[in-house]
């Protein structure tokens, strides 16, 4: 979205799967109806861990891939090789993780890294481009948000993947594929 706002002219369309506009937004959606969803004690649990600050213990990691990454990143079970790869190249890596860190901070349910209060909502209606906002009934970031995005956007379209999750393109493969490759096709065709 940052790019399509500076240099949208080098662009022919612009696909967001999974992504809100406003980390203030997607703090109070993880905050009042991720965190709710958890069972209490295991959200207790977490809680108690990073008011610690001992987000490099195990259990906490443990916590997240069982109870909120198996609902909210990929329902799959088992998760395909390529996310297993993905997760274990971030564990393994220091770089990665650090980055996630800066930007997001350690926790999943509260924004505190560079990111905390980045928010361009009030500026997609500069963008002018088709734009694919893509949003998961089980997704992290707000469906409901996503579908709001695309209604602010000048040549704005949503995809709703219904059995998805914050890797839609995994765990509901057909919706996701079928709407991006029509959109990617009405692009091309000038027909958007």
């Amino acid at each position: 979205m940052e790019y399509a706002l500076k240099h949208q002219q080098h662009i022919k369309g612009l696909i967001v799967a999974d992504m809100v506009a406003s980390c203030p937004d997607y703090g109070k959606y993880a905050d009042e109806v991720l965190a709710k969803q958890m069972d209490p004690k295991v959200l207790t649990e977490i809680e108690e861990i990073e008011t610690k600050k001992d987000f490099s213990n195990p259990r906490y990691d443990e916590l997240l891939v069982l109870n909120f990454y198996a609902q909210h990143i990929c329902r799959l079970d088992p998760w395909p090789d390529p996310v297993v790869r993905c997760f274990t190249h971030l564990g393994g890596m220091k770089i990665p993780k650090e980055i996630y860190v800066m930007v997001q901070g350690p926790s999943e349910f509260r924004i505190s890294g560079r990111l905390a209060n980045w928010d361009i909502k009030n500026r997609l209606k500069e963008i002018k481009v088709p734009t694919l906002m893509v949003g998961a009934k089980y997704d992290t970031m707000d469906p409901k948000a996503m579908e709001e995005q695309s209604k602010m956007l000048q040549h704005g379209r949503y995809l709703f993947c219904p059995n998805g999750s914050h890797f839609c393109m995994w765990d509901d493969q057909k919706i996701f594929m079928d709407g991006v490759i029509k959109f990617i096709k009405d692009v091309d065709e000038g027909s958007f």
